[in-house]
């Protein structure tokens, strides 16, 4: 019991080492986060910015913590937006590939897979309609 309380066990020695360590990751990860986040403002000023880099520089912990009560919201809104718009890019990516598919092409490369016995006549027909579609009403059938 003695022995376990001492401050030469190896075990709390480890314990302890791997809590400062992982509070040492933590730290720098809020550190990249928040200056990702306050330098990729453009609502702040020039000011703002130098005022809580000083800030959370001189006193980490105190301008870590005041950066996320005060700007947590905030934060949280602009990745929202930001992964809206890659996914949106994305998206439009994706479109604009594929809709340089002509259906003849698709109907060709359905007929190649039936041929070879990887569909079946009714998938063979799906495919078919699904090219001959006008493009606004692709049919998305067995997808979630």
């Amino acid at each position: 019991m003695i022995l376990a309380q001492s401050s030469d066990y190896p075990l709390l020695n480890l314990i302890w080492t791997m809590f400062v360590f992982f509070g040492f990751v933590l730290w720098f990860w809020l550190l990249i986060v928040i200056f990702g986040d306050l330098f990729g403002r453009s609502d702040a000023s020039g000011w703002a910015k130098a005022g809580w880099t000083v800030l959370v520089i001189v006193l980490p912990f105190v301008g870590i913590l005041l950066y996320l009560i005060t700007q947590g919201r905030g934060m949280a809104e602009r990745r929202r937006a930001a992964a809206e718009a890659v996914r949106t890019r994305f998206e439009s990516d994706v479109r604009s590939i594929a809709g340089n598919v002509q259906p003849a092409d698709q109907i060709a490369k359905a007929r190649q897979l039936l041929d070879s016995g990887d569909i079946t006549r009714d998938e063979y027909e799906a495919l078919k309609r699904q090219a001959l579609a006008p493009s606004g009403s692709v049919s998305t059938s067995g997808l979630p």
